[in-house]
């Protein structure tokens, strides 16, 4: 005897959603990281060049070929100087 296929409804939802949401979190990384793919293993090195990036291109993951910085990006320095006791 079969299954009536009224009982796989509800499995097919499921299957949906997830599909569904799946999809739309794998779109919304793809558009935060600028229409490229997805970073794995980023150590401090990386994380330090994509914060220049983003200071120079306004994007974590742009990248420009211009010689020079535009405006205002000398101080745009992500060191924090310590205040000295004197």
């Amino acid at each position: 005897m079969g299954v009536p296929f009224e009982a796989l409804i509800p499995y097919a939802i499921i299957l949906g959603m997830f599909g569904f949401t799946g999809a739309g979190l794998s779109k919304v990384r793809h558009m935060q990281n600028g229409g490229k793919r997805a970073r794995h293993s980023v150590d401090q090195w990386d994380r330090q060049m994509m914060d220049r990036d983003r200071r120079l291109t306004g994007f974590l993951r742009g990248q420009t070929d211009r010689v020079e910085a535009p405006q205002g990006f000398e101080l745009s320095n992500p060191w924090r100087v310590e205040r000295r006791f004197h």
